[in-house]
């Protein structure tokens, strides 16, 4: 196998594995905000710590507002870490092979960047409830990991293909953990409540 064959291939999943990650971190959030009290709001922030990009995010929004951390992450194409972006990057990658990936690959991965070109253009419904783009994302994602399993032979192409998205979320998931801890340390009459179970059941579904 080419070098450069591998390389696509294993950008091309760490890509897709990430847009598919950003989806449910959000889609986690979101659900967790609407359980919370207003006062206890305060995890949009979180998901900028998350991405590990809070530098870059600073340059462009002035605070950590609902609709900005969903834009950024989302569907900023100045964001080189956002779905919009990884989308943009894995479908370039798949151009690259598709002489090597099934055919139905290819396919899935285009149309699911038009479905996220597509979003971003009047993107205000999307800032107020991220839920059925998010479900949209993940379930996309789960298609092509679908073809990933039975359309391709298990060989150097699968192995290169597997690698990417098992170290991209093998990093998500230390990075989700380290910040969303913190996050949640509750305080001391939080211990045992039921705002403690909602708080660490979001962290397991975001971690899932």
């Amino acid at each position: 196998m080419l070098s450069r064959v591998a390389d696509a291939l294993y950008w091309m999943s760490r890509y897709l594995e990430r847009a598919d990650n950003i989806a449910r971190f959000l889609d986690v959030n979101w659900h967790l905000t609407l359980d919370l009290a207003v006062s206890q709001q305060n995890h949009w922030s979180a998901l900028v710590s998350v991405s590990g990009d809070r530098v870059v995010y600073k340059q462009t929004y002035p605070d950590d507002s609902k609709n900005n951390v969903v834009r950024f992450l989302t569907v900023d194409p100045e964001y080189t870490n956002s779905i919009y972006s990884c989308l943009y990057k894995a479908r370039e990658n798949a151009r690259s092979v598709r002489d090597i990936i099934p055919e139905e690959m290819w396919e899935q991965v285009n149309v699911f960047f038009h479905f996220v070109e597509q979003r971003a253009k009047p993107p205000s419904q999307l800032f107020e409830n991220p839920y059925n783009f998010c479900e949209e994302v993940k379930r996309r994602s789960m298609t092509i990991s679908g073809l990933m399993h039975d359309a391709m032979d298990h060989d150097e192409v699968w192995l290169f293909f597997h690698l990417g998205r098992m170290l991209e979320r093998a990093d998500k998931t230390s990075r989700i953990l380290d910040v969303k801890y913190f996050v949640l340390l509750p305080d001391a009459e939080d211990v045992g409540t039921i705002v403690d179970d909602v708080q660490w059941s979001a962290l397991l579904k975001a971690t899932s």
